[in-house]
């Protein structure tokens, strides 16, 4: 749509220092020319940048730049960042978002003023009830805990104490590198299992599950970090089937489970008999990254000393935040949201599909999924990684390398993940050029 496109004019004009903090807008007049529409559209592009505090009226005047919103954007402009796992800022609800949150003030005035259960207000966790379902994930109410993002649910599960009594804590390597980082900053014990594009070694597994005293198992089933894959449905049962064999209990991180178009991939929790699952979900990356959303789906057990944490820990989540998600789901913007989403990402992920279709990749081996974030790049085992990342960083790419995925930053083989959340399909091709650029020159 048009107005999406003077959007993306202005915050370019802003990003290169083009148009400055306190500058006037250029005229409604000029940018309908410009972009060959009509001056309403311009006007809408106006105010909805207006909506999201980028822009401010003066009456008979104009639109002026408030400023810009990321300091770093000045030092990186006409850089490719693929190393930024945000969502596209063009996709997030802010419009939905404003009418959401004016609504949950209205609604739970009263609530701001005090604290409130810690577990989540309850009229939220009834509807995620119902939200879960539609993902074929069944609980109640009671068992579902609303968290500060889905990184204090995993920060309480990480420290709590299980009914096994075990202490070692299972990943993935590699895996998300912020819950590395906090196991270590911690000292929690922590044990790795090797993941690659075909899964695990389910021999491997059980001998761990059976012998190394693992407290739980950390896993992302689907759209992992930083691989991009996912485990098929007979590998969720074999993960299942050993945790309730081996007393072992399973967190399933699903932060990225909204964008899955695989109607048929069902979560972990969807095989749980033993109740040995406990799923983790963030709406940090489908709904509004700043309001820190999560929610973990917890086992009888487990409640009283979750709570005893999550009291410690926070008192209780925002309530605005939370009646904002509620009234964001309930009014079904939430599903319009995601549809819109699924069809971004998936769209940028062909994208990518394409461009390395048309390059010589020698001995990159990348694995691209049908959508999500992440791509997962293999390099050559005589790779010089740390000048393979200056060569990209000096042609302004930004790549994430593959040491910050593993336990210590100790990495099993050389490789990048690259993420195109954020990226234009501009963006993308010219990218994923130079990448491949730079590691042929490399190689040769």
């Amino acid at each position: 749509m048009k107005y999406l496109n003077i959007i993306e004019y202005i915050e370019k004009l802003a990003a290169s220092d083009r148009l400055r903090q306190g500058d006037r807008l250029p005229s409604i007049r000029a940018v309908a020319d410009r972009f060959g529409c009509n001056k309403s559209t311009v006007v809408r592009a106006y105010r909805e940048l207006e909506l999201n505090h980028r822009v401010y009226t003066i009456p008979k005047s104009g639109f002026y730049l408030v400023g810009n919103n990321n300091p770093e954007s000045k030092d990186k402009f006409g850089a490719i960042d693929f190393s930024t796992a945000m969502p596209d800022p063009k996709l997030l609800p802010y419009r939905e978002f404003n009418h959401s949150i004016n609504k949950a003030i209205e609604m739970y005035k009263q609530e701001l003023f005090s604290y409130n259960d810690a577990q989540g207000l309850k009229s939220l966790r009834e509807v995620m009830v119902r939200f879960f379902s539609d993902y074929q994930i069944f609980t109640t109410a009671e068992k579902i805990f609303i968290t500060s993002g889905s990184q204090q649910g995993l920060s309480i599960l990480s420290g709590m104490s299980f009914p096994n009594g075990r202490k070692n804590i299972l990943v993935e390597q590699p895996t998300y590198g912020e819950m590395l980082r906090w196991l270590e900053l911690n000292k929690y014990p922590v044990v790795g299992i090797d993941r690659d594009e075909n899964g695990i070694d389910f021999n491997e597994l059980e001998k761990l599950f059976k012998h190394g005293d693992i407290k739980f198992f950390y896993t992302i089933p689907r759209l992992h970090n930083p691989l991009g894959t996912g485990y098929s449905e007979k590998e969720k049962m074999k993960i299942v089937e050993l945790a309730e064999k081996y007393d072992v209990y399973i967190v399933e991180d699903d932060y990225l489970g909204d964008l899955d178009t695989n109607k048929k991939a069902l979560p972990l929790h969807y095989y749980d008999i033993d109740e040995r699952v406990i799923h983790v979900r963030s709406f940090s990356k489908s709904f509004m990254p700043g309001i820190r959303i999560g929610a973990v789906i917890l086992k009888e057990q487990l409640k009283t000393e979750f709570l005893k944490f999550k009291r410690c820990n926070d008192l209780n989540t925002s309530v605005l935040a939370q009646g904002s998600l509620e009234i964001f789901i309930n009014s079904g913007m939430y599903n319009s949201h995601v549809k819109k989403a699924q069809l971004e990402y998936r769209k940028k992920m062909n994208c990518l599909r394409e461009n390395i279709r048309r390059i010589d990749t020698k001995a990159m081996v990348p694995f691209i999924p049908e959508t999500g974030f992440f791509v997962w790049i293999k390099l050559p085992e005589t790779m010089n990684m740390d000048k393979y990342v200056n060569r990209l960083k000096e042609r302004k790419i930004y790549v994430s390398p593959s040491e910050s995925f593993y336990i210590e930053q100790k990495a099993k083989q050389k490789a990048i993940r690259i993420c195109i959340s954020r990226l234009t399909k501009e963006d993308i091709g010219s990218g994923i050029q130079i990448l491949f650029e730079e590691m042929n020159r490399l190689i040769d």
